[in-house]
């Protein structure tokens, strides 16, 4: 078993190497110059993500979208993942973490506008896209799709369906059962395992309405909880904050031993296990909340987009910001969480940071931790869906959810950190074909977010037909 664990953990850190990092962080800084600094518009995403656009062609509000999106992002990632990013790479990894996610924001634009632009609709008028239809669509002439088109939109919907049994099903799962038996010891992960499989269930059969309710009411509420959690345990550990972002800031660029050298430290490490937990994290280029977005009501692509984008501003500038300065901070104010040789884990590190802080902190954890990983399962049981609808018809659904809940209960009875490693991977490779359909067509994203977001036309309707899709 040791030899299977230290080939997975050797692939994770080819996968992650250079190139990766080179290809991920490349891609946010090209589109973010390629779409004039689109984090700019910050401001007016915001307020259109609370914007109803009734008439609009879609299946679910662009709010429902946004949230469903969210459901899916803003989960384990954001609290054990930011735990393991600091014990692998040191606290300089937040500071990567946190720059994945700005310059990240117009990744997610481009991406989303790629899914909406190129979406379709299948025979009960549902909306469908993602990276596969971007990647079958846009490069379609004459009714002839390339063969490498097609290669790129199989590539992408396959990763997705074996990445969503980890990062969406096995983790969450996982994730909340390690928290609930280290702070409740006598509850059987059977019993863990059979309640996720039953309150998944409930939600994800109902299809995206069903999801995108439940998401619409749940993430506003759990992501407001904890930021307000994180706020006061920051407050109770106000001396040790600056301390604790300028130590951020040194081991993201110096090889600084941080506690006692019980954690990673250097800039490699920093940066690979950072930019790795940040895609985690916010999913920017990983392709998998467009999916969700093609299902939004908008007049046009540019609009759902920018609702899109903010989605990464709130789980990694925001969320993952507040848990790695809560982390750091609490490890400075009680540095016998390293001392006593008993960290050896993500899941670990968070659960004795936030038990140090009395009364309030082990609640916040626990209570976030679960409704994260919870709502995490429902985005990213949508995403299997369309991504196996893809391939082989509506028929697969039902199967494919089956499977899900299953691999869900799995999760929550035996997994543990090494799902981390496996879902790092999948993510890699899916991240991969969505990163470079995007680079393709982002001279014609830059020409038209000119036309709908510089030049001021974000209410105009794109009266572009959309296809209807022949059912499999």
């Amino acid at each position: 078993m040791d030899a299977v664990i230290d080939a997975i953990n050797s692939i994770d850190a080819f996968v992650w190497g250079p190139p990766m990092i080179a290809l991920l962080l490349g891609s946010h800084l090209f589109l973010t110059f390629r779409t004039k600094f689109i984090q700019r518009k910050l401001p007016t995403a915001i307020k259109l993500s609370v914007t109803p656009d009734p008439d609009a062609p879609g299946d679910i509000s662009q709010f429902g979208a946004l949230t469903t999106a969210l459901s899916a992002t803003i989960g384990t990632g954001n609290i054990v993942g930011v735990g393991t990013a600091i014990l692998a790479g040191g606290p300089g990894a937040v500071l990567w973490m946190w720059l994945t996610g700005v310059f990240g924001i117009a990744t997610k634009y481009c991406e989303t506008y790629a899914a909406v632009k190129y979406r379709v609709e299948d025979h009960n008028g549902n909306m469908l896209g993602g990276a596969m239809y971007a990647w079958k669509r846009a490069f379609t002439k004459d009714g002839k799709t390339p063969w490498w088109a097609m290669l790129g939109a199989g590539a992408f919907a396959v990763f997705t369906a074996v990445a969503s049994f980890g990062i969406g099903s096995a983790v969450q799962s996982s994730a909340m059962t390690s928290i609930i038996v280290s702070n409740a010891p006598g509850v059987p992960t059977w019993g863990i395992g059979l309640a996720v499989v039953i309150m998944v269930s409930l939600v994800i059969f109902g299809g995206i309405k069903s999801i995108s309710r439940v998401c619409e009411k749940l993430v506003p509420f759990m992501a407001i909880a904890y930021a307000w959690g994180c706020i006061v345990i920051i407050g109770l550990n106000w001396q040790y904050v600056w301390p604790a972002i300028c130590l951020i800031f040194e081991c993201a660029f110096t090889p600084k031993a941080a506690f006692g050298g019980a954690v990673g430290s250097g800039l490699m490490l920093a940066l690979q296990f950072g930019c790795a937990r940040g895609l985690f994290s916010n999913e920017s280029g990983l392709g998998s909340a467009p999916i969700v977005a093609s299902a939004a009501a908008t007049r046009n692509p540019a609009r759902q987009a920018l609702v899109s984008m903010t989605g990464t501003f709130w789980d990694t500038v925001v969320i993952c910001a507040l848990t790695g300065i809560v982390l750091v901070s609490s490890m400075l104010a009680n540095p016998e969480i390293m001392e006593q040789g008993l960290i050896t884990a993500g899941a670990d590190l968070t659960s004795a940071a936030f038990a140090s802080i009395p009364f309030v902190g082990t609640p916040i954890l626990v209570i976030g931790m679960i409704l994260f990983a919870y709502s995490t399962i429902l985005g990213w049981s949508y995403y299997g869906n369309r991504v196996v609808t893809y391939l082989f018809g509506k028929r697969a659904i039902r199967p494919y959810q089956v499977i899900y809940v299953a691999v869900a209960f799995l999760g929550a009875v035996g997994i543990g950190d090494l799902v981390w490693t496996v879902s790092d991977i999948a993510n890699a490779f899916m991240a991969v074909p969505n990163i470079i359909v995007v680079l393709l067509l982002s001279g014609l994203i830059a020409r038209e977010t000119k036309h709908y977001v510089w030049d001021r036309n974000l209410d105009e309707v794109d009266e572009t037909p959309i296809p209807k899709l022949e059912s499999k």
